[in-house]
């Protein structure tokens, strides 16, 4: 009977040490998913799909792999959150502020930021095909390894921006504004369009990307490049 006693003590303590485990070093599993929007609350991994959530905080929260598909997030306030692995496909965030916000590695199809605000945010490894950012302030933003096939940029500032190893291809450059220098180090630039662009500050670039990309009479480039004699740009 004493052993029997011990056993059931021992394994009492094992279960409150687990559960204080999981309360103080992870995520309370289903209750986070409850709560309701504010700065800083955690909804790591959470389904919060095809939601009205406009205008929400969500300053420094943590929506780390949150399922965020086809949900409104416009003029949401996600500045310095973390949505690394995040599903945002179709999602709209027009206005929401995100400066500093993580978006690393996020599968954002079709996701719509237009006049949003993400300066100094990360889109590192982030799918972004066909994403719309007319608009946005994106100074400082680095898209390194971003997939950015078709996305438009139109009227975007990127000043700072970095696309290093960033997939470009038909995306859509030309409407945008920045000073100094912007980054595409061994970016693929198939018929990026550039029309109209000053590359000249720009770094990375090489004979290559250009000769790949659509640009214009007005294209500037930096020094050592110059433009191909027939640019390579369709009408599509």
């Amino acid at each position: 009977m004493k052993n029997l006693s011990r056993i059931a003590r021992s394994g009492l303590a094992v279960a409150l040490l687990a559960a204080a485990s999981a309360v103080s070093g992870g995520h309370v599993m289903a209750a986070d998913c409850h709560d309701t929007p504010n700065a800083g609350v955690d909804w790591s991994e959470c389904t919060k799909k095809n939601l009205m959530l406009e205008g929400s905080n969500f300053e420094k929260a943590s929506l780390a792999g949150t399922d965020l598909s086809q949900t409104s997030l416009k003029n949401a306030n996600l500045a310095s959150a973390n949505l690394e692995k995040a599903t945002l496909i179709r999602a709209w965030l027009e206005g929401a502020k995100a400066d500093e916000a993580k978006f690393d590695k996020i599968e954002a199809y079709r996701v719509v930021f237009q006049n949003a605000s993400a300066q100094r945010a990360s889109f590192i490894s982030a799918e972004l095909q066909r994403a719309d950012f007319t608009g946005a302030q994106l100074s400082g933003a680095n898209f390194e390894k971003a997939e950015l096939g078709r996305a438009t940029f139109e009227t975007a500032v990127l000043t700072g921006a970095r696309f290093a190893l960033a997939n470009l291809s038909r995306a859509d450059l030309s409407g945008s504004s920045f000073e100094g220098s912007i980054d595409f180090d061994r970016a693929f630039m198939f018929l990026t369009r550039i029309e109209g662009l000053d590359l000249s500050a720009a770094t990375g670039l090489l004979q290559s990307q250009i000769e790949l990309a659509c640009g214009d009479t007005s294209t500037k480039l930096p020094s050592g490049l110059t433009m191909p004699k027939n640019w390579p740009c369709a009408t599509d």
